[in-house]
């Protein structure tokens, strides 16, 4: 029997062109399904066969886990209990008792050839794949097999890919038999082996197409920056040129537009904005919402936003269709863009210039006057006044010395006096709470505002009352909370 194996072993890696192994792996996990029908419990059996023989041993095992998470004996024994047969024995090990092997002659012939084939199949697969992946593909051409569940699946010379329906481009009626090209998003390797996962929305799928239709980015004289989409609608992609000759966005135009006209026709009859980037975030900007014409913009660096005025003739070509053009700028660039007109930003500018002149007349204790030319001269903030160079704020010709050190330190006193306030709120938060990853102070002392105080107050919030409580992102809350929570699985 065991050179009949052995035997068995040969005939099937050399039918299959996979290594002996793989067929060995399969083997011994047939004879383990084989051998565990014997109990009625859900045991846990291995079965290891001799590579040079083919003879085969059975051992029933037991998973060697601490106490608070024994739950079952059939496959699990607890340490102590370990130690009663060897001293020796570690957590996470296996306690081995040896069985009477089964047959090999007396297992379903069906089953243990479905498995060894199964398992075949998986390795076969896996080279395949690791074939496609190793030429660093992006892009995956091929015909719609069938459709299941909306999805299409995708069969492109020995590789099976899936385009699920939300990756297909919105109203694009796709049938089976279809040539499809998509961008190789990710691979899914679940239970039931890797399987290509493709995407016709993504941005990187725009820029795949360009590489495609525009040698000189393939050869380096061109570079795309960036790329946004709307799929099915509108994108913008942002490209620069590496040799001062070419103009990069005729270049990718082509003559009479072919080769933009292909990109827009594999997407189903999105219109593409090719636009020029920019090192200047202003001019990118610029650039990236035209042909609307910009007035003015206003940078603002620490919260990324930028305040565009435009005319009003022009304000609806800069929003766009359901604010589509914005949006896309703004992905894009990678800025926040707030588009207004002249009128409402002289409003914006009246308002914040208001709110901080009280601030100044509150914090320094000075009058109106005094405030308003403080403002007048670009000051914005009492740290600015507190630490600006002094000469800077001696050129101000309505101010003396003497008015100057008074201002500073006054504004000194006042941030001195706001740290103060803070630290005291942060007091009678738990140290576990303010200990936490990825907490801060001001989160802290928000959540003391509300009455959460400890690690195990956070633990027990839902994550859209922490949201609500604080205005963090989703994806924040989530990790707080189960930062909070890791004591409940430990």
């Amino acid at each position: 029997m065991s050179r009949e194996l052995l035997l068995l072993v040969d005939a099937l890696a050399r039918e299959k062109s996979v290594d002996k192994e793989t067929v060995f792996g399969a083997l011994e996990q047939a004879l383990a399904s084989a051998t565990k029908k014997r109990f009625r419990e859900d045991v846990e059996v291995r079965v290891e066969i001799d590579r040079d023989t083919g003879d085969y041993n059975s051992f029933r095992r037991w998973h060697i886990v601490p106490e608070d998470v024994f739950e079952a004996p059939a496959r699990q024994m607890m340490l102590r209990e370990a130690h009663e047969i060897d001293l020796g024995y570690q957590l996470d090990e296996y306690v081995e008792e040896p069985l009477e092997p089964v047959e090999f002659g007396r297992i379903g012939a069906q089953t243990a050839k479905q498995v060894i084939l199964q398992k075949i199949r998986d390795a076969e697969r896996e080279q395949i794949l690791s074939d496609f992946l190793a030429r660093k593909e992006h892009l995956v051409t091929g015909a719609i097999k069938r459709i299941e569940r909306g999805n299409a699946i995708v069969e492109s010379g020995r590789i099976e890919a899936v385009l699920p329906r939300d990756q297909m481009i919105p109203k694009e009626n796709l049938r089976v038999g279809d040539r499809v090209r998509a961008f190789l998003l990710k691979v899914d390797r679940s239970n039931r082996g890797p399987q290509l996962v493709l995407s016709r929305v993504v941005p990187q799928f725009l820029v795949k197409l360009f590489e495609l239709e525009v040698p000189e980015i393939e050869e380096g004289m061109l570079e795309v920056k960036a790329a946004a989409r709307d799929p099915g609608v509108r994108a913008k992609i942002a490209v620069r040129s590496n040799d001062p000759r070419i103009d990069p966005i005729g270049t990718c135009v082509g003559m009479r537009g072919s080769r933009v006209q292909a990109v827009t026709s594999e997407l189903a009859g999105e219109r593409v904005d090719i636009i020029l980037w920019s090192p200047d975030p202003a001019q990118f900007v610029i650039n990236a919402l035209a042909p609307a014409e910009v007035v003015s913009i206003v940078v603002d660096e620490d919260s990324q936003a930028m305040d565009i005025v435009v005319d009003e003739e022009n304000l609806a070509q800069a929003i766009g269709r359901s604010g589509q053009n914005v949006r896309l700028a703004s992905e894009l660039t990678g800025w926040e863009l707030n588009i207004m007109t002249e009128e409402e930003s002289k409003r914006k500018t009246e308002e914040e210039s208001a709110s901080i002149t009280s601030l100044f007349m509150e914090k320094l204790d000075v009058d109106q006057e005094v405030a308003e030319i403080l403002v007048q001269e670009g000051f914005s903030t009492l740290e600015e006044i507190a630490y600006v160079p002094i000469n800077e704020m001696l050129e101000i010709e309505q101010f003396d010395e003497e008015t100057v050190n008074e201002l500073r330190s006054r504004a000194r006193n006042a941030l001195l006096m706001q740290a103060i306030a803070s630290e005291e709120k942060v007091e009678g938060v738990a140290t576990d709470l303010q200990a936490l990853e990825g907490m801060d102070s001001q989160t802290a002392r928000v959540l003391a505002s509300k009455g959460i105080t400890t690690q195990e107050d956070l633990a027990e919030l839902a994550m859209d009352d922490l949201v609500e409580m604080t205005g963090m992102d989703a994806e924040r809350a989530k990790s707080l909370i189960m930062a909070a929570r890791a004591p409940w699985f430990a």
